[in-house]
């Protein structure tokens, strides 16, 4: 069971406000914050190449780690800056022709989707939507009629940013596996709250970032790519960590996942988001995954019952995203009437997800979004909050 009180004491921010923005950028727990501010020190000592060079095998680690929580091998995990960087290195990589088709879902992240537009007018390739079911989740029998061999990518967004919704993974990846197509995984909001294991999931490609659920820092992110792709597949920036310059005029690309990194990092993040995971690793995914759950399940069924409340969550089961609006009030007012009593949440626009939001008429929602750190006390405060609004 998890020890909810000593995860408390591990992130003091959680004294001080309600937070429930962990969609955003969650709250780094202790171990995570004195791991960067450690290794920034010792560079401030050594210099930053002696004080990576003394943390090579801890690097390592990271991908290692990565790699247990994704039941995958540690050499075709990449790390990142961002979950963007991660998701558009593996993207930019796949060959593109006229004619080609690239397949978006409907929760799609305006990040992926400008780049999908983008990539497709510099190829000739078509960029088209695959309906939603009632429940807002992808239609994998929709999928299956737009399937082809023209098909090159299907991209899922596992859980949208702006909602509970849980796309069916494994069934779209094994619809478009069997006309041969790529699955690249947006799990930037998935990993850290629910199970995201490669094995099962079946993706070709997965992105993720650090400064969400799993609660490392900002400026982190990583990428898995399924190794028989990796030797077939060259990223559109390399330089000299991710390809070695052999002669004048040739280059070798590394022969592992690391050939969608770049050199220039921040040493000090990347430890971080090590720390991150295997704290989230010592906790058990499992009892942090109940107890998102819970919490979740807690503020949903009770802003469902105050009156002048709606919540926009669609499909079963649901996340750990919670949206909601308040008859009235702009969203954005809502999140600073909260703000003011020390109650963090964040807005969700019609511009981060477009297909979906124009498809419901939403201009914009309030996000909650309630980590593990989050006391049972904390969510009565938040709906007491709200109710006062209303």
């Amino acid at each position: 069971m998890l020890d909810v009180q000593q995860a408390r004491r591990d992130t003091p921010g959680c004294f001080e406000r309600v937070f429930l923005d962990s969609a955003g950028s969650s709250l780094p727990p202790t171990p995570v914050v004195d791991t960067v501010v450690a290794h920034l020190r010792r560079e401030a000592e050594v210099g930053g190449y002696a004080a990576a060079n003394e943390r090579l095998g801890d690097l390592a680690e990271v991908k290692a780690s990565l790699g247990r929580l994704f039941g995958v091998d540690a050499t075709s995990m990449a790390l990142s800056d961002s979950a963007s960087r991660a998701w558009t290195s593996f993207f930019y990589a796949v060959p593109l022709e006229p004619g080609d088709r690239i397949l978006l879902s409907q929760a799609e992240y305006a990040a992926n989707a400008v780049a999908a537009l983008q990539r497709g007018r510099a190829t000739g390739a078509s960029v088209e939507v695959v309906p939603s079911d009632d429940a807002g989740r992808i239609d994998v029998e929709a999928l299956r009629e737009l399937l082809d061999e023209r098909v090159k990518l299907v991209s899922v967004v596992h859980a949208p940013t702006n909602g509970g919704l849980v796309n069916p993974v494994r069934e779209v990846a094994d619809a478009a596996h069997a006309v041969g197509a790529l699955v690249l995984l947006d799990a930037c909001q998935s990993v850290g709250q629910l199970p995201v294991s490669v094995p099962e999931l079946d993706v070709d490609a997965l992105s993720g970032t650090g400064r969400k659920w799993v609660r490392g820092p900002r400026g982190t992110g990583f990428l898995y790519v399924r190794p028989r792709l990796i030797l077939d597949l060259e990223p559109a920036m390399i330089d000299l960590h991710s390809a070695t310059w052999t002669s004048p005029d040739t280059y070798e690309l590394a022969p592992d996942a690391s050939r969608f990194e770049m050199w220039e990092t921040d040493v000090a993040a990347r430890l971080g988001l090590g720390a991150a995971i295997d704290y989230l690793l010592d906790l058990g995914l499992d009892a942090v995954v109940e107890a998102i759950g819970y919490r979740a399940e807690h503020t949903r069924d009770g802003l469902e019952r105050i009156p002048g409340v709606t919540v926009h969550d669609r499909g079963a089961p649901l996340n750990g995203i919670v949206s909601f609006t308040v008859d009235g009030i702009e969203p954005t007012a809502v999140r600073d009437a909260l703000a003011a009593q020390a109650i963090t949440v964040t807005v969700s626009s019609r511009s981060s997800t477009l297909l979906d939001m124009s498809q419901r008429k939403l201009d914009a929602v309030v996000r909650a979004s309630p980590h593990y750190f989050v006391s049972p006390a904390d969510v009565d405060r938040f709906l007491v909050a709200v109710r006062s609004l209303t």
